[in-house]
């Protein structure tokens, strides 16, 4: 029984870990309606998390709607449906692969730094710092940084659906010889309002996750380097994995239909 009790104690331990963090999320959303604000702290963390995370979600993007392409075309000459390749390429990177490609970028770059950086407060004493000036951690730290992704993470999406489905353009017209207007036209006859919307709601939510677990894992940190160590790798991955299960939930809301 030995091994069943160690994957007891496993999943008990991951239901109560979950359990603190949507105590902390709850917390964190019942500071938005009580003052007082820091609009200094959300404008800086809107240019480090949506600005500065820009690059490398629009290379993710073209590279992914560039390889999309590809095998798209390579699957479509089995059935010649090779037709299909700028319809699919759209309708995929604004429902799937831009949200959950750029979420899973932002986790990586955010989640990491938010974590790694209230962790180290945590070990300097900062965050008590702020205690004894009377100032909320989670009102003047996690507050911003959550408002902040939560808006800004829905327009890299936006962004990099463009630019995914730009690179799935330029890979049809120079590379499988797809004559331009056809390509652009099928892209936009096929794509619809809720297709987009749905992406952007899917980064919104994902923005929240990436914040809340850099946050949560922060100002949970152990002492010492070791400690913020863990709390970093700890955000990534779970940001990266509860991105991956909302994705699937919000997908099943969206479409199941």
């Amino acid at each position: 029984m030995t091994p069943v009790a160690g994957l007891g104690r496993l999943t008990l331990s991951a239901l109560a870990t979950l359990g603190r963090i949507a105590i902390f999320a709850a917390q964190v959303v019942t500071h938005l309606f009580r003052p007082p604000y820091y609009p200094r702290e959300l404008g800086h963390a809107i240019m480090q998390i949506g600005w500065f995370s820009l690059p490398v979600v629009g290379l993710t993007a073209l590279f992914t709607g560039g390889a999309l392409a590809l095998q798209i075309y390579a699957g479509g000459e089995r059935f010649s449906a090779e037709s299909v390749v700028p319809a699919i390429v759209a309708i995929g990177m604004v429902r799937e692969l831009g949200p959950v490609l750029g979420g899973l970028m932002v986790a990586a770059r955010v989640a990491s730094s938010i974590a790694a950086e209230i962790g180290t407060m945590k070990v300097t004493e900062q965050i008590d710092a702020l205690v004894t000036l009377s100032t909320n951690p989670i009102k003047y730290l996690a507050l911003p940084r959550v408002v902040a992704a939560t808006l800004a993470v829905p327009v890299l999406v936006a962004v990099g659906d463009a630019i995914g489905i730009m690179g799935g353009w330029l890979v049809g017209v120079n590379r499988l010889g797809f004559n331009s207007a056809a390509y652009i036209k099928n892209t936009v006859d096929f794509l619809e309002f809720w297709d987009v919307a749905s992406g952007l709601w899917k980064g919104a939510a994902f923005g929240f996750i990436v914040a809340v677990l850099g946050c949560y894992h922060g100002m949970n940190s152990g002492r010492g380097a070791q400690g913020v160590g863990r709390a970093t790798k700890s955000a990534v991955v779970g940001a990266s994995v509860l991105i991956l299960a909302a994705n699937y939930l919000l997908t099943e809301v969206f479409f199941s239909s």
